[in-house]
């Protein structure tokens, strides 16, 4: 449920603003997400009641920026389902079953981005194929570029973003208990990523 999503984000996702426009910066920029500073974290409807959080703790991405060309930016991110966790053990075990997540046959899920558009100078819409139960669909990020700027301490450019995204969990095949649990998830993710020389 928790899904993750995202995106992988997805997120994620976080490379996708790559596309944003810098002053001065041309070329090609190689990335990968940090992800000591890089939070993926789920929102879903407990009935109506409360709204139960979570986040995965385990991923990995690269990222391409491409300022010349911003459609050609590209984004992987592989998410690590078993490490999925809401802060409580019975609901983790049941989100990891095959109720839900079933990592047993499905470790990973994976975003791969298809296309990023400027809506502004430093927000983007990203679109890109979702895998999950391997079933894979098409989500989209609204991605904001908060900074790009060198590292003091890593003497390493650094960017950072902030992700929205929201999925259907049941699009991919996790429909049980929607009566309980919503099936609508909503994503955020605050992210940073390090240029790779």
């Amino acid at each position: 449920m928790i899904f993750k999503k995202a995106m992988v984000l997805f997120v994620f996702m976080f490379a996708a603003t790559s596309a944003f426009a810098i002053d001065g910066v041309t070329g090609i920029e190689k990335y990968e997400v940090d992800r000591d500073h890089t939070n993926i974290v789920w929102y879903i409807s407990h009935m109506g009641f409360s709204r139960t959080i979570g986040h995965f703790k385990e991923f990995e991405g690269t990222v391409e920026l491409n300022y010349d060309d911003p459609d050609k930016s590209k984004i992987h991110i592989t998410i690590d389902t078993d490490s999925i966790t809401s802060g409580v053990e019975d609901l983790d075990r049941q989100l990891k079953s095959e109720l839900f997540f079933d990592v047993e046959k499905f470790p990973t899920a994976i975003f791969e981005s298809t296309n990023i558009t400027l809506t502004e100078n430093d927000r983007a819409e990203v679109k890109g194929n979702f895998t999950m139960l391997g079933k894979t669909n098409e989500i989209t990020l609204n991605v904001r570029l908060n900074k790009r700027a060198m590292d003091p301490i890593l003497n390493r450019m650094r960017t950072g973003y902030s992700i929205r995204s929201s999925m259907k969990r049941s699009t991919w095949g996790m429909d049980q208990m929607l009566a309980f649990v919503s099936d609508d998830i909503n994503i955020t993710i605050e992210a940073e990523a390090l240029r790779v020389d």
